[in-house]
Order: structure tokens, then sequence, then C-alpha cells
């Protein structure tokens, strides 16, 4: 066959792979019932279905959220997905979550994603995960490893991305959600979803509550969320959504080793509180343009946090009010070079940042700029044996202000910085993909990072890591297993000293290194029956300076987690959990002189559910052991929180 006549069949079948179905589907016409879950994951900053795959990712599905009974986003990547989590200092459900052992920094070397527009805060603070509606989430998608090319500052770990359903899945829906458990938890949700010809709408409004297992640690929220879009098919669309919640909290404090032992859910800071209003807008939009695809993100946030702590009898009350401004403009050329299939991506992003302080101690005012550009190209060849091979460059310029007249503090930064990507994968046998990775990533201090310094006044130097990884994957009708290795040569780490000026400062560290491997494995062992298991194996440590070989903190050498499911079919569901995580170094043991690491532990949770016509009832448990741990405490034997003890909780859902 000649390349005239070859080009236009690998172009059509390049176009073809955006509406594919997914492994998943692929596995029921192979007639294996119920299938897996497709292990694959959207590229490229564009809608896409999930064949159009980056290497070695993760996609949790919205029937495995549905069965594992996951209230939240967050408890969905950590329950199905793996990802380690630790407790809230907040009494929040946002979980800090860890991809590849990056400790108490873990939030700000990873970025999530709502639909390609990033949530992530330019603040020492966990992504907001809890005001994302479960309901309308179609899929999760993580993929580990750097990934600052598509993504920017802070992609080192990975990128969560949360996909929503689109106009095309459903013609309506609604939903009414009641749950109550132990510790006063209760929840109240509504959704509600229309399409229409051209146009549709949802809305979700939500409520929940819990005295959480800590004294003086109750949590409120409520939250709304709503949106709608205009289509003329699956990919020519515009559409807005809002996102608005406000929350109450109070804070339950740190315990020593002694105080922990004695009563993990007492609190040494019953006054303390805060809260946090937030509010975020976006308008969204993709054409198909002389060939081209062509999409934009245009996103306000505007969020309120207010805290009060008590010393001595007398309050402190702080107040933050920070807004961000995001626009990213981006284009795709699906085209053949010699008769190969060629991806095509260029795009660029703008971020204006700032937050103003008031409180009796500082009056600060923060600014961050950033402009960037980046290009991506991938080249798909020899499609018998799925062959790509692809590159991409990434050049972003950070201005940073701050001051503060009442503590004399003030500096302005420009930080320039690159990134890069190389990508392979190839099946050499059926069933069998190979893949390779190797890139650079970066990041930027944050505005609290830099205000708290070795230094007075002086900002911190970016981080940047040399990451490599490499993969191989098996699938068929039953089963699929990834297994990977991977390595971060990091440089100017990041990350918070307990130990240093007396008081703790945030630094740059010795070079360090993130090496490890990962088992990611899925199995359907009867018609209604699968098992699946996450393992990740990290050796965190430094590989220069006084510290040399010694142990990073906050880094859990091993984490296991596995699920088994059982779907028969008969309107039943039952889904069973453990989680198993390794020691780890105490937060300010970075010399590893403290006598005890943080003990291991073992969570268990389950959930059985029931439908009855359009009603559904079910009754969950998480941590059934009742063990007693922690995951967050930041001195040798104290500065403990302590995680949540047993709770159960029932549940009814009822569909219109």
């Amino acid at each position: 066959m000649n390349a005239s006549v070859l080009r236009p069949r690998l172009l059509a079948a390049a176009v073809s792979l955006c509406f594919a179905v997914p492994f998943a589907a692929q596995a029921d016409d192979a007639g294996a019932g119920a299938g897996l879950t497709s292990v694959v994951v959207t590229g490229a900053r564009f809608d896409a279905e999930p064949s159009l795959a980056p290497i070695g990712a993760t996609i949790i599905s919205a029937d495995e959220i549905r069965r594992a009974g996951s209230s939240d986003v967050n408890a969905a990547i950590r329950k199905i997905g793996g990802v380690y989590g630790r407790q809230s200092l907040d009494g929040s459900p946002d979980y800090g979550l860890d991809l590849r052992g990056f400790g108490t920094n873990s939030s700000q070397n990873m970025v999530i994603v709502v639909d390609g527009v990033r949530l992530s805060e330019n603040e020492l603070s966990n992504a907001i995960l809890s005001t994302i509606p479960i309901d309308t989430v179609e899929r999760i998608e993580i993929l580990r490893g750097g990934a600052s090319v598509l993504y920017g500052d802070g992609a080192t770990a990975g990128v969560i991305n949360i996909v929503t359903k689109r106009p095309g899945q459903y013609s309506s829906r609604g939903s009414v959600f009641l749950e109550g458990g132990q510790f006063h938890a209760g929840e109240a949700r509504i959704s509600a979803a229309q399409a229409w010809n051209g146009f549709a709408a949802d809305a979700t409004l939500d409520h929940q509550r819990s005295d959480n297992y800590r004294d003086n640690n109750e949590f409120k929220q409520t939250n709304f969320s709503g949106g709608a879009q205009w289509y003329a098919n699956e990919f020519d669309r515009i559409g807005f959504r809002y996102e608005g919640a406000r929350q109450d909290m109070r804070f339950a404090g740190s315990l020593t080793e002694a105080q922990f032992k004695t009563n993990p859910r007492q609190t040494n800071t019953p006054d303390d509180n805060g809260s946090l209003d937030s509010d975020r807008l976006t308008v969204s939009g993709q054409y198909r343009l002389f060939g081209h695809d062509v999409a934009a993100d245009l996103s306000y946030r505007k969020k309120t946090v207010e805290s009060t702590y008590v010393f001595g009898g007398f309050p402190s009350t702080t107040t933050y009010d920070s807004k961000q401004l995001q626009f990213s403009p981006r284009v795709r050329k699906l085209g053949a070079i010699n008769g190969m299939v060629n991806e095509l991506v260029a795009g660029v992003d703008f971020i204006k940042w700032e937050r103003t302080t008031e409180s009796g101690y500082s009056a600060a005012d923060a600014n961050q700029k950033s402009k960037a550009i980046y290009l991506r190209d991938e080249l798909r060849f020899d499609p018998v044996h799925e062959g790509r091979i692809s590159a991409g460059v990434r050049r972003e310029i950070f201005d940073k202000d701050f001051v503060d007249p009442l503590a004399f503090a003030g500096y302005n930064v420009v930080q320039g910085l690159n990134a890069w990507e190389l990508q392979a994968s190839y099946m050499p046998v059926s069933n069998l993909t190979v893949y390779g990775k190797l890139g650079q990533s970066y990041r930027v201090a944050n505005s609290d990072e830099n205000a708290y310094t070795p230094v007075f006044n002086k900002p911190l130097a970016a981080q940047q890591s040399h990451d490599a990884e490499v993969g191989a994957s098996y699938a068929n009708a039953t089963q699929k297993v990834t297994a990977r290795v991977f390595r971060n040569n990091l440089t100017n780490e990041i990350f918070y000293d307990p130990t240093l000026n007396g008081f703790g400062a945030n630094t740059n560290l010795d070079p360090t290194r993130r090496q490890g491997f990962e088992l990611d494995a899925e199995q359907r062992i009867a018609a209604a029956w699968t098992v699946n298991g996450h393992y990740q194996h990290v050796q965190a440590k430094f590989r220069e300076g006084a510290n040399n070989g010694r142990e990073m903190v906050l880094v859990p050498k091993n984490v296991l987690t596995a699920r088994l499911s059982w779907t028969p079919g008969s309107g039943q569901t039952a889904d069973v959990g453990a989680q198993w995580v390794d020691k780890q170094r105490y937060g300010s043991d970075f010399d590893n002189s403290c006598s005890g690491e943080m003990p291991s532990f073992t969570t268990l949770d389950a959930r059985y559910a029931r439908k009855f016509g359009q009603w559904e009832w079910a009754v969950s448990g998480q941590n059934l052991a009742d063990k007693h741990y922690f995951s967050q405490a930041f001195s040798c034997k104290g500065g403990i929180y302590p995680a949540d003890g047993r709770q159960l909780k029932l549940s009814a859902r009822y569909e219109f």
C-alpha cells in the first residue's frame, strides 16, 4: 500500500481514537461480563475518550466510586486509587494526598485539576476537593511522575485530573442522598441534571457536618455547584461552572506521644477555630476550526480564610483574602507525517494571584504573576505494535512581590524555569506494552514558604527535579498488571525544617532523591468478583550534604492498598478494602537521630448496598478495627495529629 493511500487512513484512525470505547467496554464485547476499569488517561489537556492515553497512568471510574461508597473525591483517590493520604489538620475531609513520597509538602509537589483547570493552591494548603459533587464525576485520572510540560509548577510527583460528566452522557438525572453516622456525622445532598437539544445544565446542593473523632474538631460545610453547557457535538461546546463553599471548623491541635497513648481524642486547644469561604467560576470552550482543535479556560477564584488561636487566654485572629485569575488557551493539530499519525499541542498559561492579610502581627500583601508557553508533539508509528514517541518543552516566568509593613518585610523576585520531557511506548507482543519517560520538572516557593526563610527577606531558590521512569503493562479481558520503577533527583527541594532558627523555617534542602517501585493489579476472579491492589515502595533520601544517605521525613517506605468487590447483578454490591502503611521518620528527624519512628498501621473499610427500585440503602464503615494511629507528627515523638477512630454510617439514595 503506498503512502498516499495510507496517510488518510491513519489520520482517520487518529481521529477515531478520540472517541474509541474504553477498555472495560471492549472487555464486555469480548464476552467477559462487567469489564475491568481501563488504566489509561486522556491527554494533551483536551477532551477525549480514555483511549488517548498518556503513558503509565491510572483511572478510577464512576462505577468504582459508587461501589466503594466514596462520598467525596479525596476519599475515592485514597481508597480506590491507592494514593496515600495524611489526616487533615482542620477536621475537613480534604486529606493531604501524597504521590511518590513528598512528605508534608506533598500537596505542593502535585497538581490537581478539574476538567483540565488547575485547582491546586498557591499557598501552603491542600486543594479543596470536598466541594466537588461526587455525583458529577465521570472518572478520576492519576498520572504519576513529572508532568511540568503540560501542567507547570509543582507537577514533579504527578497530576490528578477530575473529569466531570458531559451532556451526551445523560438526558436527565436526579438524586437525593441522606447519610448519618457516628460522631454526629451527617450529610444531605440533592443533585439534578437535564439535557436538551444543544443545551445542558446541572446543579448540586450539599450540606455535611461531623464532630469528628477528636474533641474540638467539629466541621461543617455547605456547598453549591452548578453549570451549563451549549454544545453542537461531542467536541464543540462552551459552558460555565460555579462552585461555592462555606466551611466552619474547630482545630484540635497536636499531642505529645504520652498524650496520644493516654487519650488520642483529647485536645490542648479547646478554643481554636476557623472558617473558609470559597467561590470559583470557570468559563471554558472547545471548537474545531480549519482542521485544528481550539480550547480555552478562564477561571476566577476568591477565597477568605479566618482563624482564631488562643494563647494564654488571649485570642489572636487572622484573616486572609486571596484571588486568582487563570487564562489557558491552547490548540491541537492531528495530522500525518510520512504515513504516521502526529499530534501537535501548543498553549499558554497566564495566572495572576494576590492575597491580603489582616491580623495583629501582619499586614502582608502578596502577589504572584506567571506566564508560560508549552509545546508537545507525539508521533504514533507501527500501528500493529502501537508505537508512540513524544517530546515536549515548557518555559514559565514567575514574578513575585511581598510586603509587610508591620514586620518590616518585603521582596521582589523574578524566576524563569524550564521543563522538558521525552516519552516512548511500544507493544512488542500482544497485550504487553513497555514504556519509558525522561524529563525535568520544577516548582517555586509560594508566598507562605517565602515568608519564613532562614535569611530574612530572601526568597527561596526554585526547586528542580530530573525525572526518569520505565514500566510495563499487561492487559486482557480479565486482568491488568502495570509495574514501573522511577527516580526523581531533586535540587533545592523546598521543605519546612522545624529545627532551623529555633522556631523552624522553610528552606532549600541539600540534594535529595525519590526512587522506587510501583505495582497496580486488577483481576476478575469470578463473574461477580474482582480484586485489585496498589503497591508503592519509596526510598526518599538525601544524596549530598551533612545528611547524605539519611532518610527523608514523613515518607512511608511501603504502602499497600487492596480491595475486593462483589457485584452479583441482583441489586446488591459489596466492597471491602484494606491499606497498610509502613513506618515513617518523624517530621523533624532529618538526621535520623530520633530514638523511634512513627508506627506502621493497617486500616479496614467496607460497604454493603442493596437496591429496591429507585432506592439504594447502604451501610459502610471506616477503620473497622478501630486502630489508634497517626499520619502527621512534626517533632520527635510529638506534634502528633491522631487519625480518626472507627466510624459506621447508614445512607439512603433515591434516584429520579
